[in-house]
């Protein structure tokens, strides 16, 4: 969704800076010893990495408002802003508190140690709602990426679309990071590899990125559970930063139809 809104192969809800505020809110709720459980069984640590993610996004946009919201590079520009300084004040947390800084670096890391249902609970109907208005908005993701201006001829509101667009990819983001902790490469291998696959067409590469990305992760999660000789748990994020990382300098050397290009 946020390689289509922003018409960058390259972007991810690191773009926006969504990552980096659920990792402020996570981390602003372990300092402060509000992790444990309340009524549902969950801590008030998804809650509040819900929350930050939403509050840069907001952030973002209000940047980026100042100028031109239907930009794409006015937005990309304000989220990188956005989560330096986002991961400015990660760093200045961990350094007040050392003895939480290992609780921050695993859940920034990302986990599924410790996940049970009520976690499923807690972000299904955020998930189903951002999905839900992804698909409805399919073909208008569509013709954006062919542009603001030949969308605006089809009778696509461009800055409006986006903006809709870019709360719904950022609730499915703050949603699943709330609750697994921040996963990368995941959002940018799945989706290049799809488009070999299944074309352009966003509706398909998002029913398929939800399936494929679930049964990466799934073996992910095997493989940082059983690597080690000595029975200690990698975080996912780590085995999935291993994996995806020198695939994705691999997918950048191939052209949308998967073959190799040339040094130019």
């Amino acid at each position: 969704m946020f390689q289509g809104i922003l018409l960058n192969p390259l972007a991810d809800p690191y773009t926006v800076g969504v990552s980096s505020g659920a990792a402020l809110g996570a981390s602003v709720a372990i300092l402060a010893g509000l992790g444990g459980d309340t009524a549902l069984g969950l801590g008030l640590l998804p809650l509040s990495a819900f929350g930050g993610a939403l509050l840069a996004l907001g952030a973002v946009h209000l940047m980026a408002s100042s100028r031109d919201l239907g930009g794409s590079a006015t937005l990309i520009l304000a989220g990188i802003v956005v989560s330096t300084t986002l991961q400015a004040g990660i760093s200045l947390l961990k350094s007040l508190n050392e003895e939480s800084v290992s609780s921050i670096v695993f859940w920034i890391m990302g986990s599924f140690s410790g996940r049970g249902w009520g976690h499923v609970v807690f972000c299904l109907p955020y998930v189903a709602v951002g999905l839900g208005a992804a698909l409805w908005f399919g073909r208008e993701l569509d013709l954006l990426a062919l542009g603001d201006d030949a969308a605006r001829q089809l009778g696509v509101d461009a800055p409006r679309v986006r903006r809709r667009l870019l709360v719904a990819a950022s609730v499915l983001t703050g949603a699943c990071v709330a609750v697994s902790g921040v996963i990368g490469f995941v959002g940018l291998v799945v989706p290049h590899l799809l488009r070999m696959v299944l074309g352009p067409g966003h509706r398909r590469l998002l029913a398929g990125s939800v399936l494929a990305g679930g049964i990466l992760l799934a073996l992910a999660d095997a493989l940082a559970r059983t690597v080690l000789p000595g029975g200690e748990e990698l975080p996912v994020g780590v085995v999935t930063a291993l994996l995806g990382g020198p695939f994705f300098c691999y997918l950048l050397r191939l052209d949308p139809l998967g073959r190799r290009a040339g040094p130019g």
